[in-house]
C-alpha cells in the first residue's frame, strides 16, 4: 500500500487554498516556504495527481485539489478531537472553550452566558468570536471553534446540533408610524417595498423573507443595513420598516432611541436558536453543560419591558 499522507501534509494544503500564496500560507503555518512547498509536491507525488496549479503570478487549485481540501479539513477537525478527547478527559469542563455566535445573537446573550458558564464551571475559559452563519460554521468543521450559537433555519448538516429555544421577530417602526399602530400588527400588514434588511451574508437577512413570505431581493430603497444598530437608526430616520429578533428587543437596544417594536399577530416570524458542534466533537459534556446554560438563559422572563 502507498505512503499515507501526513496530517501536516494536509494542513500544508489546507492553507494554500486559503491563502492561495505559498509565502503567506508558510507564514501561517509557522514553516519556511520551501519546507510547505516541498510538503505539497511530496503530497502530489504520494497521491499521483496535481493539486495546486503555480505560476510566477498565480496560484490555484485543481479541481481535485480542491476537493481534497473538504476532505483534508474533515480529517484535520477529526485528529484534533481525538487529541482533545485525550487532553479533556479527566477534566471535561476546564481549559479554553472556543465559542462563536453570530451578530444578532452575540450582543444580547454571550454576556450572560460566559458569566453564568463560569460561575457554574470556574476552571472554563471562553474564547468569543462574532461572525456571520457560514463563517462560524466553516470554522467550527475545521476545528478553529468548538461550538457556535445560530440562528436556524440554516443547513448544519453533519453537525451536533441541540435546538435551545426559537425567538421571535418584532416590527420596528419610526414613533407615529401607521404601520406601528396596531398592538400585534399582521405580517400580511406590512408593506414589502417599506421593509429594510441587512446585507447578504446575514441571517436575519433570510429570516425576516422567509417570515413574510418574500423571495431573496434588493431592498427597494437601495439601501441595505450592516449590522441590527445601523438597522435602527436607519428606522428611526424614517427610512423603513425592519423586523428585529425579541432578544435584541429585549436586551434594551432600542433604549434611548424613539423606535418602536410591536410583536407581530399569529403565526409570527421566528428564528430557532441552536448550539452546534462537530459531530466528532470531543466536548460532548461541555456541549450539553452550555447548551443548557445558554436554553434556560433564552426562556427566562424578560426583565426589560420593549417601548
Amino acid at each position: 500500500m502507498s505512503a499515507l499522507p501526513s496530517l501536516r501534509q494536509l494542513s500544508y494544503l489546507v492553507k494554500l487554498s486559503e491563502k492561495l500564496n505559498f509565502t503567506q500560507a508558510a507564514e501561517a503555518s509557522f514553516v519556511t516556504q520551501s519546507t510547505l512547498s516541498g510538503g505539497i509536491q511530496e503530497l502530489e507525488r504520494q497521491l499521483g495527481v496535481q493539486l495546486v496549479e503555480r505560476d510566477r503570478q498565480h496560484v490555484r487549485m485543481t479541481p481535485i485539489g480542491d476537493e481534497l481540501v473538504g476532505r483534508a479539513r474533515v480529517l484535520l477537525s477529526m485528529a484534533a478531537d481525538l487529541v482533545e478527547h485525550a487532553s479533556k478527559g479527566a477534566a471535561p469542563m476546564a481549559g479554553l472553550l472556543r465559542l462563536g455566535a453570530i451578530p444578532t445573537i452575540a450582543p444580547f446573550m454571550l454576556p450572560a452566558l460566559v458569566r453564568t458558564a463560569r460561575e457554574r464551571h470556574p476552571g472554563i475559559r471562553i474564547a468569543l468570536r462574532e461572525d456571520t452563519t457560514v463563517r462560524l460554521l466553516l470554522q467550527v468543521r475545521d476545528g478553529g471553534l468548538d461550538f457556535a450559537l445560530i440562528a436556524l433555519p440554516w443547513d448544519t448538516t453533519g453537525l451536533r446540533v441541540r435546538e435551545l429555544f426559537d425567538d421571535e421577530l418584532w416590527l420596528i417602526a419610526a414613533q407615529g408610524d401607521p404601520a406601528a399602530k396596531p398592538a400585534r400588527p399582521s405580517v400580511a400588514s406590512l408593506d414589502p417595498e417599506r421593509l429594510l434588511l441587512l446585507e447578504e451574508g446575514h441571517c436575519l437577512r433570510s429570516h425576516t423573507l422567509e417570515g413574510c413570505g418574500l423571495t431573496e431581493r434588493a431592498n427597494a430603497t437601495g439601501i441595505e443595513a450592516s449590522s441590527v444598530t445601523t438597522l435602527v437608526q436607519m428606522v428611526e430616520e424614517g427610512l423603513g420598516l425592519a423586523l428585529l429578533p425579541e432578544m435584541a428587543v429585549r436586551a434594551g437596544l432600542l433604549v434611548g432611541t424613539s423606535v418602536v417594536a410591536r410583536p407581530i399577530g399569529a403565526p409570527a416570524p421566528r428564528r430557532g436558536i441552536a448550539l452546534v458542534a462537530r459531530g466528532s466533537t470531543a466536548r460532548g459534556e461541555a456541549f450539553d453543560a452550555l447548551a443548557a446554560i445558554a436554553a434556560t438563559l433564552g426562556r427566562e422572563p424578560r426583565r426589560r419591558r420593549p417601548r
